[in-house]
């Protein structure tokens, strides 16, 4: 069946959405127009409103309506811990647990050659600097457990291996404990993810036995 430009670019809109083909397209769209033509003006000036209200954080990278998020700019928070994660869901996940009252860093994504995902589009060399001239005791590294996740966790452990930071006494741990090889952070059940932070162990150098 032939839908007429309008639906058809309305339904094509729907489909960007992770996990929507063409059949759940369809229905949300034929809901809408059918039944909730003023839900589907509050989600069109709701989505409008976040696509220009909301922005990333220029401290840690989360996605906020303020220049510095409601975390970053949290008095009791501890500014000594940051944890390192791929994406701002991972950081509604973390923070759903209640269990963790440091800060965050979040790099967008996790390092892809072959995709040209290179350290400078994560922002890498921003946090190690964050690192270096702050007063920074540990850094959790939770990125998901896949290959590239943890290729992304090695290469900004060897960027945090300089002297001035081991003489310091800076910890660098990765979350290990309870979260599945493969797995994402933003799908894992709160209280696994709960164990996972509190069971973190030290990384290494490379070249440390």
């Amino acid at each position: 069946m032939h839908y007429s430009p309008l639906i058809q670019q309305l339904m094509d809109a729907f489909r960007r959405l992770p996990g929507v083909g063409n059949k759940s397209a369809q229905r949300m769209v034929l809901h809408f127009l059918e039944r909730d033509r003023e839900g589907g003006r509050k989600l069109a000036a709701a989505l409008v409103a976040a696509m220009d209200g909301v922005g990333l954080c220029t401290r840690c990278r989360t996605l906020s309506e303020t220049e510095i998020c409601a975390v970053c700019s949290h008095p009791n928070r501890d500014s000594r811990t940051i944890c390192v994660v791929e994406t701002p869901a991972d950081v509604f996940a973390i923070e759903h647990t209640a269990s963790y009252r440091g800060m965050y860093f979040v790099l967008m994504g996790h390092l892809s050659p072959i995709d040209g995902v290179g350290p400078e589009k994560l922002a890498i060399p921003q946090l190690v600097k964050r690192i270096c001239t702050e007063s920074v005791d540990e850094v959790i590294l939770a990125t998901n457990p896949t290959v590239e996740g943890e290729a992304t966790a090695w290469y900004i452990r060897e960027q945090l291996s300089g002297r001035e930071l081991a003489e310091r006494g800076l910890r660098v741990s990765r979350i290990a404990h309870g979260v599945p090889m493969g797995g994402e952070l933003e799908y894992i059940d709160g209280s696994t993810l709960m164990h996972s932070l509190a069971g973190r162990q030290a990384m290494k150098y490379r070249d440390e036995s």
